[in-house]
């Protein structure tokens, strides 16, 4: 058991560590020296874990699914739909593997990440669309697949010149700006007002865990 315990927390330094120089870096520049050494691991520790850069990077993305679950989509479905993108906001700023994740899917340096997470976001997308299209809270005439597909991208275009020109400081207002210029074309005029560009309260309640 102990044997156990230490390999996993092994894996969970390499996998932080990772995380902080694909984050800092990206995956051309990133070395597994520097990774196995941030982690105060040896590199044989590494690789008893991973066999490549490229296992690791797939490793490090897969982690980025863990922001769904934190997000609270109890509200209205169309309500739940601009909170998911303030919650991934959140996670961009507050997790250093979801804004690794993040950085190595949108580069398309290696072969590993093809969206599934991504696809994951906009599928869930879909499906609260659809539900409050049921509701009369989204236009009838509107198809919310390739709708939620330009939300995901307007989101990710958005954090990036947030990240580009304010290392992502302006990101909540960036994404409410999103929000309020997408609302008028994708919710009848008669429910505008039943929604929060902004996003819930819930979702950028200070998180008591948060450092």
């Amino acid at each position: 058991m102990a044997r156990q315990q230490r390999a996993e927390e092994s894996r969970r330094k390499l996998l932080m560590a990772a995380a902080e120089v694909f984050d800092e870096r990206g995956f051309a520049l990133a070395t597994l020296t520097e990774i196995h050494n941030r982690a105060g691991l040896t590199k044989g520790a590494l690789y008893f874990h991973f066999s490549s850069k490229e296992e690791l990077a797939a490793a490090v993305v897969a982690e980025e699914a863990t922001w769904f679950g934190e997000v609270d989509v109890s509200g209205p479905p169309m309500q739940a739909v601009i909170d998911l993108s303030h919650g991934f906001a959140k996670a961009l700023l507050q997790d250093v593997r979801i804004r690794a994740s993040t950085r190595l899917v949108l580069e398309h340096t290696y072969v590993g990440p093809d969206g599934e997470s991504h696809r994951a976001w906009a599928k869930r997308l879909a499906e609260l669309m659809a539900q409050a299209q049921q509701a009369g809270d989204f236009r009838p005439e509107l198809d919310p697949t390739p709708v939620s597909e330009l939300v995901v991208g307007s989101f990710l275009g958005v954090q990036t010149l947030s990240q580009l020109f304010a290392n992502r400081s302006d990101l909540e207002a960036r994404v409410t700006l999103m929000w309020q210029v997408l609302l008028p074309g994708l919710v009848p005029a008669s429910r505008l007002a039943r929604f929060a560009p902004g996003g819930s309260p819930k979702v950028w309640a200070v998180d008591p865990e948060a450092d």
